[in-house]
């Protein structure tokens, strides 16, 4: 598995959808490449506040900045 096969199932990892194997894949990956684990540990932390956060409290141009990064990175709402 390289980077790029890295980022195109990113979001799917990060939310445990993925299979097992998939999962060992990107894991034996992400030993060894700096850059993908600086990807993976930034997305996760983003995805961790953003569940954090009520809707309320963010405003409404900075959520449609989120949403749209996350559509753009393939990221489920």
């Amino acid at each position: 598995m390289d980077c790029r096969e890295i980022l195109e199932g990113l979001s799917e990892y990060i939310d445990n959808e993925l299979a097992d194997k998939t999962c060992r894949e990107i894991e034996e990956h992400l030993k060894d490449c700096y850059n993908c684990q600086v990807v993976v540990n930034t997305l996760r932390q983003t995805v961790i506040l953003y569940r954090e956060v009520p809707d309320d409290e963010i405003p409404g141009d900075v959520s449609m900045r989120l949403h749209k990064i996350i559509k753009l990175t393939g990221g489920n709402d």
